[in-house]
């Protein structure tokens, strides 16, 4: 394997005296110029970067054969699960090599299929993507979302379905937002922020989001405003019609914590006015279906591994559910519910995913130690059955109406791709409708779970995927991959690029830290705001653990992950410099102290806290990537990812972390910065760019971990 035989030279990177009083603690912060990314000086900084990593990644001769194999394993034809409305089927499928996958719409499972939109047609690079659909209750129209550069601004259209012509309507300045029809399909509801400053909209911070009804053929000027509160300026509104088409439930959230209120508004009646049904932020509320004015939900109160609840409307719960149970009620079916609320399904030893309703049955996703299982529940809460799902993986789908019959569900693993499944849901058959063909033999490999000790003792789960036969040497390449937040799971899943890698000889890890949510709200807890240090504690020990039962070796170690990931992987390398080979922070979050200044930032300081509240402050301070560089320390090889276009973790966190880093390290192995152009978090990608960033990561890998690829 080639060598670079000469040091790598990183441009000059300006620093500005700017210091900051923190609680009496002074922080520097020389490179905040970096924060303005439209800049011209900070646009140079980009090209002078991306001219020293590409360089370098040029050399590797491997780099070329690398992105021949994935193109080639890329190349599949990729079915989405297919959903119906009205009397029309949709689905979404890419050839293979297509950027953005396309959105098809036929009259019957074995019809012929038309294109409804094409994202692929709307830019010539593949930048532009379908960012979310809506389809009215008769099938005939299709309210979509367009973002631009992965950016998560989003414009609405609405498109006839049989014509597949686009009507006048175009809405603009949504985020974080779909949109739900009203049964006569007249109009849907969604949520939008104000119109930001065009020259800063990447950057600026998102206050005040507000619902409302838009009637097609009208301007958004004139769109019927339905719900704000200029009072709360951080809370956003997520409307959803019901089946019935006779209220709209108002979900309110605030910030990223899994607790919301719940409202509804009653279509029935034009001049209703909002309910607030639970309007204390004590819980999570996950409407499900109603029956009149009887509604499901799926929730965490005094059940932090999940439950389901019924609430009487025309007889509410007390202003907060949180306090003790309510008295026992009659069972549903003999008198109904005596104010308060009914459980409907207890709390299970798994973790409640989600769930549905159909052929008038609940059907609910659980995760037993990060896998899924798929149980079967009668309306009044009575165990029916357990699906039958082909192994060890994770399972999604199962969508529909109340009274359907059938349903579709994908299966994958580490080593399947998506399995699409036709579900009968009488007789409980399970039938193959889309099995994809990949160029690899799954049985050449092999997945196993473990449970290993974390620091203070705790036990947790982590998938290895490698070829059979590994031997445990102590030598082989090992990518150990985690995430731990926001009360996000990491399951079983398939990836083309993962292949590459198994093929390479390389060992696959997942970790499943605390901060997600594979055993519930109590292990999401477990890794938020001064227990952070348990998520970095957790992803050290998986790493130890691999080297002790010699999987691999520090030499051999890369550790990778994204967004809040990318924070881990930033916290480890800088407590632990030593224990890593390699690291490939993505879109992390780096700077702890100003990540609540841009855009939707401030609202993770219900996951991380706030560098405003003094304690806060010292826990974050003394974890932050940003703070924790240290001069003339050895740190690995590392490869920073992000892109100029990311409005969701802004790029200076992973601009600052990179000049920083380039500054105090002081080993040999290249710290290097990649900047994409013309994309953001990672959302709507084009195939083509994630394969070239997959094949220069996996380069940087083959070249920094010494393997013979």
């Amino acid at each position: 394997m080639a060598k670079f035989d000469r040091p790598l030279s990183y441009p000059t990177t300006r620093k500005i005296d700017q210091t900051d009083d923190y609680h009496g603690v002074k922080v520097s912060d020389p490179y905040r110029w970096l924060e303005n990314p439209d800049s011209e000086e900070t646009q140079a900084w980009v090209e002078a970067q991306n001219a020293v990593t590409f360089g370098y990644l040029n050399e590797i001769p491997e780099r070329e054969k690398i992105k021949q194999r994935l193109t080639q394993l890329w190349d599949y034809e990729k079915y989405g699960i297919p959903f119906k409305q009205g009397d029309r089927y949709f689905y979404y499928k890419n050839d293979g090599l297509q950027n953005q996958s396309v959105l098809y719409t036929l009259l019957s499972l074995d019809g012929e299929p038309k294109v409804l939109i094409d994202p692929n047609t709307l830019s010539e690079d593949g930048t532009v993507a379908l960012g979310g659909i809506a389809i009215s209750e008769d099938g005939k129209l299709m309210a979509y979302g367009l973002s631009t550069s992965g950016s998560d601004w989003q414009e609405w259209k609405v498109r006839d379905v049989e014509t597949g012509e686009d009507l006048s309507d175009h809405l603009k300045w949504l985020k974080f937002s779909g949109a739900s029809w009203t049964h006569d399909g007249k109009g849907f509801f969604y949520s939008r922020y104000d119109e930001p400053n065009e020259k800063s909209k990447h950057e600026d911070i998102n206050y005040y989001q507000k619902l409302f009804y838009h009637q097609i053929g009208t301007p958004q000027s004139e769109d019927v405003l339905i719900y704000e509160r200029p009072d709360q300026k951080e809370w956003g509104f997520s409307g959803g019609v019901t089946e019935d088409g006779k209220y709209l439930i108002i979900s309110v959230w605030q910030g990223t914590e899994t607790k919301n209120l719940i409202f509804y508004k009653d279509l029935t009646a034009p001049e209703s006015t909002v309910v607030e049904l639970i309007n204390e932020f004590e819980a999570e509320y996950s409407f499900i279906d109603n029956e009149g004015c009887l509604f499901w939900f799926q929730t965490d109160l005094n059940a932090p591994l999940g439950r389901i609840i019924a609430i009487d409307t025309n007889n509410p719960p007390p202003s907060s559910l949180a306090a003790d149970e309510t008295p026992p009620s009659p069972p549903l079916g003999k008198g109904g519910i005596q104010g308060g609320f009914t459980e409907i399904i207890p709390e299970a030893a798994e973790t409640l995913g989600g769930i549905g309703l159909l052929n008038n049955q609940f059907i609910a996703s659980y995760l037993k130690d990060a896998y899924t299982q798929i149980k079967i529940f009668n309306l009044d809460g009575s165990f029916v059955r357990e699906i039958a799902l082909p192994g060890i993986g994770s399972a999604g789908g199962f969508g529909g109406k109340r009274h359907d019959t059938e349903t579709f569900y994908a299966y994958t693993s580490f080593t399947a791709p998506n399995i699409i499944y036709r579900y009968n849901m009488v007789t409980d058959e399970s039938t193959i409708y889309r099995q994809p063909k990949v160029d690899f033999n799954p049985e050449d490999y092999e997945t196993k779970q473990v449970f290993y000790p974390s620091k203070d003792g705790t036990q947790v789960p982590m998938f290895i995927t490698h070829k059979k036969g590994l031997q445990l040497d102590g030598n082989n390449p090992t990518y150990l991959y985690g995430y731990g937040g926001f009360g996000i799971s990491l399951t079983p899943s398939f990836s083309v690029s993962r292949i590459v890698w198994l093929e390479m000889g390389g060992v696959y890890a997942t970790a499943c830290l605390r901060g997600g949510g594979e055993y519930g709200e109590s292990w999401h807890q477990a890794g938020t705001k001064l227990k952070k240090q348990n998520v970095f504690d957790d992803f050290i020990s998986a790493a130890e653990w691999l080297i002790e039962h010699k999987y691999t070796k520090p030499a051999k170690l890369a550790i990778a992950g994204g967004s809040n990931g990318g924070l881990l992987v930033g916290a480890c390398m800088t407590q632990r410099p030593e224990l890593f080979g390699a690291a490939l922070p993505a879109v992390g979050v780096m700077d702890m102290l100003r990540f609540h200044k841009f855009t939707i930032g401030w609202a993770w300081t219900s996951e991380y806290g706030s560098p405003e509240n003094s304690e806060e402050f010292a826990t974050i301070h003394g974890y932050s990537p940003l703070h924790n560089l240290k001069p003339g320390t050895a740190y690995p090889a590392t490869m920073i990812t992000t892109a100029d276009h990311d409005d969701r973790v802004v790029p200076a966190h992973s601009f600052k972390f990179a000049s920083a880093l380039q500054e105090t390290h002081a080993g040999e192995k290249p710290v290097l910065i990649r900047i994409e152009t013309k994309a953001g978090h990672g959302g709507g990608k084009p195939t083509a760019k994630v394969i070239e960033e997959l094949a220069d990561e996996w380069a940087f890998l083959v070249r920094e971990l010494d393997i013979d690829a």
